[in-house]
């Protein structure tokens, strides 16, 4: 069995799941069971997919799961985005919160790749 809390990707991306918290605070009240709930629920799904994979006994399960994270990356990309337009989250903050999820699709990707070896 793995230890999740020693892999670089889950604790970053714990740490953007921690950021993306504490910017929708300023979001709209009116978005709370929307983009709010989306952007906690999937930004919180890439360390909890890691976590649930590293519980897992074979490399293909693992890797499954590894997959599954990939995909709430992206969808969190998207989420960011559109809050970037809509002006839920200055540019700035935004750019941040970008490269974090790209940096961490990279290394789910490079962790993928190394397993499916």
């Amino acid at each position: 069995m793995r230890d999740y809390k020693k892999f670089s990707v889950w604790e970053k991306s714990h740490q953007l799941t921690l950021d993306v918290y504490r910017i929708t605070i300023a979001f709209p009240k009116d978005e709370i069971f929307g983009l709010i709930s989306q952007m906690k629920r999937s930004s919180s799904s890439i360390p909890t997919n890691i976590a649930e994979g590293c519980g897992r006994n074979s490399d293909k399960d693992f890797c499954r799961f590894l997959y599954i994270a990939f995909g709430s990356a992206n969808e969190l990309e998207y989420q960011l985005l559109l809050s970037i337009d809509l002006k839920f989250i200055e540019f700035e903050n935004g750019q941040k919160l970008l490269f974090q999820v790209e940096e961490i699709k990279k290394m789910l990707n490079s962790l993928i790749s190394k397993l499916n070896k």
